[in-house]
């Protein structure tokens, strides 16, 4: 596979790592959410996520959190309608 190595395409493919996650974890993020413990209901999908993302991404691209933020914005930010401690 060729090597990720544009801001851009770095960013997409974070996000599309993290709209997996939601997709096929919904239950344990809406109980994550609810519980204040999502990272840790996570850990292993989250990480597991992590791996791929370093493993196609330049170490510079890498070392831009673009893996974090869009582990925010996807599972936190859009599920911001479920009721939670976290808001």
């Amino acid at each position: 596979m060729t090597p990720i190595e544009t801001p851009e395409a770095a960013r997409r493919f974070a996000r599309h790592i993290a709209s997996d996650l939601s997709l096929y974890n919904e239950e344990k993020i809406l109980e994550g959410l609810q519980n204040d413990n999502l990272f840790e209901v996570l850990a292993d999908e989250i990480e597991e996520g992590r791996a791929l993302f370093q493993k196609r991404v330049s170490p510079e691209l890498y070392a831009m959190n673009f893996y974090d933020r869009a582990i925010i914005d996807i599972l936190v930010r859009s599920k911001g309608h479920v009721a939670s401690k976290l808001w």
